[in-house]
This record gives C-alpha cells, structure tokens and sequence, in this order.
C-alpha cells in the first residue's frame, strides 16, 4: 500500500476545475480525474473527495464550529467514503433496493420537517444552487446503508428478559418506564393581599371557566378569553414523568383522564386548572381481538376479480359448515399463519394494516367477514374472540427492551465497522 500526499491530489483537482473554467483553455485542455482509493470492486476519485471535504467545511462553518486541521479534515473525509463504499457494496450483494415510492416518502419527510410541500423544498434546493438529483441519490445511499447497518448489527444484539427486568428494577429503569403526561396548566395569579371578597369573586370567574370548558368549549380558548382582571398565565408544559411534574400537579394527574379538567387548584399563587391532553405509559388496558385469516394473492394466473370469488367461495362454504382452519391450511398464502390454521392470536389496535384492522372491528364474534384487500392481498379473517388485556407489564418490558437495545446499538455498530473495515480491501493511492 503505497501513499501519495492527499492535498496534492486535491489541489490538482481544484486546478483542474479552474482551468476547464477558463474558454481559451478549455478546449485545448484534457483534466484526468485522480483515484484516491481503491475498495475491494470500487474506487473513490479525488473530485468525489473533494467535493465532500468541501461540503463538510461549508456545513462546519454554518454552524460556526471550528474546523480541524486541514490534513484531519482530509482524512477523516476519506476514512467515510472508504466505509460507505464497504456498506454500499456489501448492500448490492445482498439485493437491498429503495424503491422510487420509498425515496419518495423519506424526501416528504424531510420536507415536512422543513415545514415544506416536496415542490417547495426542491425548489429550496435549486435556489441555494444545489441538485434535486444529487439530494435524491445521496438519500437513496443513506438508506441502503441505514438497511444494511441494521440488518447487520441487530443481530449481534441479544438481551434477555432477565436482563431488562433487572434493569426495570434500577433507578433509572424505574424512571424510564414511568407514567408520562401531557398537560396544559393555568394559573389565576392572586396578589397575597388580596381579601376574602377578592378571593371569592376570583374563585367564581374560575367556576365559569370550568362550566364553558366541561359544556365543550376547548380549554386554550376559553383561557385565552379571560382577560383583564382575570388573565390567566401558564401554558403547555408538554411531556412530562410524574417524578417531573410540580408536587401540585403530580398528586391530581394520575388520576384524571384525557381530555378532562381537573377541579380548580388552589394554592398560596392563586387557582391552578389542569387540562389532560395525553398520557403514555402507567397502567395500561387495551381492547384485543383474537383472529384468523386466510390470505390469497393476485398472480399472472389469477386476477384480482377470480381472487376474490375464491374468498367468497371459501366464506360461503365455511358457512356451510367447513372447519375455517382447514380452509386456511389448504389455500392461505400466509406461510406464516397458515400452518396454524390461520391463527394470527391476540391482537391489539395498531398492529394489523388499518384496512384489515376496520374489517376486524366491523366482524362479530364467530362471524366471517367479505373479501377485503390491502397491500398484502385478499383476505377472509374470522374473529374468535374480544377481551380486556392489561398489558402493563408488557409495555414496561417492552419500552426497557428498547432502551437496551438502543444503549448497545452504537457500541455494536462501531465495532462492527472496524470488523468490515479490517476486512476490505483498501488500497490509498
């Protein structure tokens, strides 16, 4: 492996650039981009390199950080090109793809963020003298790598169930798995002077508050409407843990549902009202529905029209008496489910598609629904049964679980690279 002074390459890409800027010269000139790197089946040139140094020198100054040393800079630049190309490679051999509707929707989401329809932000874009097409592509590169670092380091995560007990049982896993709140909060200032019969009137303007409020009125406008000697200070206080929450508010929001005001709080300030807007975590009881399916594809030989007549067909006969599980075990396409009958167990709102979840909801018990469509296929689903579930315990796992996962994810990423690195061919020229 042989080294070359890597400013160098970049300073005759620079020169390059300038002097095919140049009319007279341009035609008598031939430039020849420089590589940098060889990567196993790729190579990394020296305009590529310099265009990203380049970039992460404009993003560094934006943000007025200072910049490294300019052979740090350089390298470092070098060292993620060189482990892109790994991951990308690595990524085409696996066949992972993003297809056009997928870039699309990771474009949309950016452009929300950017509080932008897609069209603005191209335009956005374009009028800060950048490509659309190169934005596009370098999106479509983040999420075959965002893929294949997932399918790669995922699975040299295990965590036991031991594990996140015992982390439940810490301090801090006591935190995590708390309760969270969303709540507005208001408070009638009352001057420490004031009398009984200023006290008195100001506790029957919060009284007429309470009434709009509980008759329909939405909580924000009727606080806003009081005004003058009666103006209201506070506001959204947004997510917050119980062990986050004043003492004043902790003792009253565990107890009051969403979408309610608690009775008017009075303390050495003045009256206090609080507004549920949301909660997340605590005790949780969710409705589940116990259901089987049997999923049937459109194919080259089968429209969707005769996919659906064979739905209705095998409704009708189970209907007639015919076992739905041996329905589902003779033409279900569902591999998964259709050793089992169809059976997909208990499931809660949010895990089927919304279309099949509608259906679900809409089936009585015992009972077989018409063919309905999703991005899967064709289905017949017939609900067994409905049932209350605690699934506090669950969730509480569930969200430690996550936590863990997270805590690791990076030091097993970093790891990883090394390995994949260690492993590549490179070779910088």
């Amino acid at each position: 492996m042989t080294n070359v002074n890597i400013k160098t390459l970049l300073l005759v890409a620079s020169l390059a650039t300038a002097i095919m800027a140049t009319p007279m010269l341009r035609a008598a000139t031939e430039v020849i981009d420089q590589v940098v790197a060889i990567v196993d089946d790729d190579i990394i040139m020296a305009s590529e390199l310099h265009e990203r140094v380049a970039g992460f020198t404009e993003t560094l100054n934006a943000r007025g950080v200072k910049l490294p040393p300019e052979d740090t800079l350089i390298r470092e630049t070098l060292d993620r090109l060189i482990l892109e190309s790994i991951q990308l490679q690595r990524g085409e051999r696996a066949g992972v793809r993003i297809s056009d509707a997928q870039l699309n929707e990771a474009l949309q989401r950016i452009a929300t963020q950017n509080r932008m329809t897609l069209d603005q932000f191209r335009m956005a874009l374009e009028q800060q003298g950048q490509s659309y097409a190169a934005m596009r592509e370098q999106v479509r590169r983040e999420m075959i790598i965002q893929r294949v670092q997932g399918g790669n380091v995922n699975r040299r995560i295990q965590i036991s169930d031991q594990e996140a007990e015992n982390f439940i049982a810490t301090e801090q896993g006591q935190k995590l798995t708390q309760p969270e709140y969303h709540i507005v909060h208001a408070l009638l200032a009352i001057s420490p002077k004031a009398n009984d019969a200023d006290i008195a009137a100001a506790r029957a303007h919060v009284d007429k508050m309470i009434k709009r409020i509980r008759a329909g009125q939405p909580f924000d406008q009727v606080i806003s409407s009081s005004s003058g000697r009666y103006t209201f200070s506070g506001g959204d206080l947004g997510w917050r843990r119980l062990d986050d929450l004043p003492s004043l508010l902790s003792d009253v929001a565990p107890g009051l549902p969403v979408g309610e005001t608690a009775d008017p709080i009075r303390s050495d300030s003045g009256f206090h009202l609080v507004y549920m807007v949301e909660k997340r975590g605590g005790e949780q009881v969710v409705a589940q529905t116990e259901v089987r399916h049997i999923l049937v594809k459109p194919s080259e030989i089968m429209t969707d029209d005769q996919v659906r007549a064979l739905l209705s067909e095998l409704r009708t006969r189970e209907e007639s008496g015919e076992d739905f599980a041996e329905l589902a075990r003779e033409y279900s396409q569902d591999m998964g489910s259709a050793r089992e009958g169809g059976k997909l167990g208990w499931v809660s709102a949010g895990q089927m598609v919304p279309k099949f979840e509608k259906v679900m909801n809409d089936t009585a018990v015992d009972q077989v629904s018409e063919p309905v469509q999703t991005r899967f296929g064709w289905h017949i689903l017939q609900v067994q049964g409905r049932r209350e579930s605690d699934m506090t315990n669950e969730a509480s796992h569930a969200k430690a679980m996550d936590y863990l996962h997270n805590r690791k994810y990076q030091e097993e990423l970093d790891a990883w690279l090394q390995q994949i690195r260690d492993e590549a061919f490179v070779d910088i020229k």
